[in-house]
C-alpha cells in the first residue's frame, strides 16, 4: 500500500510538471498567431501562465500546513520528551573542574561540596537566589570560599551542546512527533546557557525545574508536564540519563528510556516504532 501511494505521488508530480510546462509555453505559441483573436488568445494564455504556478504554489502551501503534524512513521508514540543534561548537551563538570588546576586535595573537596552535593541538586529547584546555594557550599568548605565562588560563577562552562542534538530534534519534528523538554536546570545555568540550546526553538514545550520549583524524580514535575501540554502518558516516551528519573516517569505512566548514547537511544525508540 505504501509503495502504491509513493507511485501515485510520483505520477501526480510528473502530471503537475507537464501542466506547468504547457501553461508556460502557451504564450509563446499564441504570440506567433495571425488570426483575428490572436491577441486575445495571447493575453489569456499569458494570464494562465501566471496563474497556474501561483495556484500550484498555493495548493502546495495548503498541503504542507495540513500535513504539518501528520506522522510519517507508524508508531503509537506521539510525544517524545527529552532531558537536557547528558542527553542533548554535554555536562562535563569533572573536566571543567580539572581545568582550574587545583591541588588534588582541594579539587576532590570542591567536587564533593559543589557538584556532588545535595545543594547542587536542590539548586535546580530554584526556590532560592543563587547566592543562597553558594553560601551553603561555602559552609561545607569555608577554607575554599573564593574558589567555590569562582567555580560557581563559571559553571555555565560545563555545558556544551551535542553535535547531533538539533538535527535529531528537527528530524523527529519532521516525522510529525511532538517534542518536549523536561529537565532539572538551575536558574543561573539557564540564564548562562540558554542561547546555546538552539534546539529549543523547535520544541513544542519545555519544563525546566527552576521555573516550576519542582525537580525530577518527584511525581509533581511529570504531572506538570502532562497537564500543561495535555499529553497522554501512554503515547509519550521520556529519555533521561538517570535511572531514578526514568523510573519516576514510568510511575506516572510514561514510557521511559535510560539514555546511554545517541545510537542506543535511537535503537530503543525504534523498538517503540519511532524511526
Amino acid at each position: 500500500m505504501k509503495k502504491d501511494n509513493n507511485k501515485l505521488k510520483k505520477i501526480g508530480a510528473w502530471v503537475a510538471i507537464i501542466i506547468l510546462l504547457l501553461a508556460c509555453c502557451m504564450p509563446m505559441f499564441f504570440a506567433f498567431g495571425n488570426g483575428e483573436n490572436a491577441q486575445s488568445y495571447f493575453k489569456a494564455s499569458l494570464a494562465v501562465a501566471i496563474m497556474v504556478p501561483l495556484l500550484a504554489y498555493a495548493m502546495w502551501m495548503v498541503y504542507k500546513l495540513l500535513n504539518k503534524n501528520k506522522k510519517v512513521a507508524d508508531s503509537d508514540m506521539e510525544n517524545i520528551i527529552f532531558d537536557v543534561g547528558k542527553v542533548l548537551v554535554k555536562y562535563e563538570w569533572e573536566k571543567y573542574l580539572d581545568g582550574f588546576g587545583f591541588p588534588k586535595e582541594e579539587r576532590d573537596r570542591l567536587a564533593k561540596v559543589v557538584f556532588q552535593s545535595k545543594t547542587w541538586d536542590e539548586r535546580d529547584r530554584g526556590s532560592e537566589e543563587e547566592e543562597y546555594y553558594i553560601e551553603q557550599m561555602i559552609k561545607e568548605a569555608p577554607e575554599y570560599a573564593d574558589d567555590i565562588r569562582e567555580v560557581m560563577r563559571r559553571s555555565g562552562e560545563t555545558i556544551e551542546m551535542m553535535d547531533y542534538a538539533e538535527t535529531w530534534i528537527r528530524y523527529l519534528k519532521d516525522k510529525g512527533y511532538h517534542i518536549y523538554i523536561l529537565s532539572n536546570y538551575s536558574t543561573y545555568m539557564l540564564e548562562k546557557t540558554q542561547d546555546e540550546l538552539t534546539f529549543l526553538k523547535y520544541v513544542d514545550g519545555a519544563i525546566f525545574s527552576c521555573q516550576v520549583k519542582q525537580i525530577k524524580p518527584e511525581p509533581a514535575i511529570y504531572q506538570t508536564l502532562l497537564n500543561r501540554y495535555h499529553l497522554d502518558p501512554e503515547k509519550s516516551v521520556f529519555l533521561d540519563d538517570r535511572a531514578e528519573n526514568c523510573e519516576g516517569a514510568r510511575k506516572e505512566g510514561i514510557h521511559a528510556i535510560q539514555f546511554e548514547s545517541f545510537k542506543q537511544a535511537a535503537a530503543e525508540l525504534e523498538k517503540l516504532g519511532v524511526k
